[in-house]
């Protein structure tokens, strides 16, 4: 196994394998996905932050095994900080799990040269002195099932905009670099999951009653044929959803990014929101952080 130590603000983070590929149909090696990383940092650190970091690794690449990573792992450097949470509902009976929490450069490198592709975090974040807060987002995660694409999310999401403003809510959108899209807006109104979570629901269910012929809000895969699923139970204090500017383990390296309102009632084709690395090094360069406003 290759190996090299490297100097990063300070931290020593040694990286391994930097000439595997993760992505095989298009050559994109280990290395290409550190520089991702390290280069997004000044607008992917801010959002996670204080965030639980649940990791989905591929060591062998996108066509490998996969597998959830939410406890540290052995050999967590100890300048990576760690915080112990209670985990309930946990699939492996678990009373808690020690997260990392990534919210410096090097503890980004450290979690990518662990093939960690991809980042999802809660809606909630850690206090400093490591106590969950409530949560301080609500999101809406817009799955279509085929032949329903990422087109009929954004008529969806038309559709849920409005709504959102109507109660107060400046709602945000992002690819999820895979099929679908999610919504995101600000929360303070909300004291806890179970709140935003009935409030999602209530609207997932108000825009299915409205547009049975595209809405569904239920995960019964036999009612989702060409629907998009509005799913609101992201919002529970237990899950979590694609961070904005991860990497997707896609046959490219696409991102979950986000995008103007322009583009949502502009998509056409599932092709007009695909976006790669680069493509998002771009954007970021040309319109900053169009995810800023959510950082409160």
């Amino acid at each position: 196994m290759s190996k090299v130590v490297v100097d990063v603000e300070g931290r020593q983070v040694a990286l391994t394998n930097l000439e595997k590929v993760l992505y095989p149909e298009v050559g994109f090696t280990k290395a290409q996905v550190l520089d991702y990383y390290s280069r997004i940092a000044p607008v992917l650190l801010p959002h996670l932050a204080g965030r639980a970091l649940t990791r989905k690794r591929y060591p062998d690449g996108v066509g490998g095994q996969v597998f959830f990573e939410k406890n540290a792992p052995r050999g967590t450097p100890e300048w990576v900080r760690t915080v112990n949470l209670p985990s309930p509902g946990s699939s492996k009976g678990r009373e808690t799990i020690d997260y990392a929490i990534v919210e410096e450069l090097a503890a980004l490198v450290w979690t990518a040269n662990l093939a960690a592709l991809e980042l999802h975090t809660h809606m909630w974040r850690v206090s400093d002195d490591d106590v969950a807060l409530p949560p301080d987002m609500v999101v809406f995660d817009l799955d279509p099932g085929p032949p329903a694409t990422i087109v009929e999310c954004c008529q969806v999401a038309q559709s849920l905009r409005p709504l959102l403003e109507a109660d107060g809510l400046t709602p945000y959108a992002k690819t999820s670099g895979s099929k679908g899209m999610q919504l995101y807006a600000r929360a303070e109104a909300f004291a806890s999951a179970q709140e935003t979570s009935a409030y999602a629901k209530g609207l997932a269910q108000r825009l299915e009653k409205e547009q049975p012929e595209l809405v569904v809000h239920r995960m019964t895969k036999a009612l989702r044929d060409g629907k998009v699923l509005v799913d609101w139970s992201q919002n529970s204090a237990a899950k979590t959803t694609v961070s904005v500017y991860s990497l997707r383990a896609r046959p490219r390296p696409t991102v979950s990014t986000p995008i103007t309102w322009d583009e949502v009632e502009g998509c056409r084709a599932p092709e007009d929101l695909v976006f790669t690395s680069d493509d998002v090094l771009a954007r970021v360069e040309e319109h900053g952080d169009l995810f800023a406003p959510l950082l409160g």
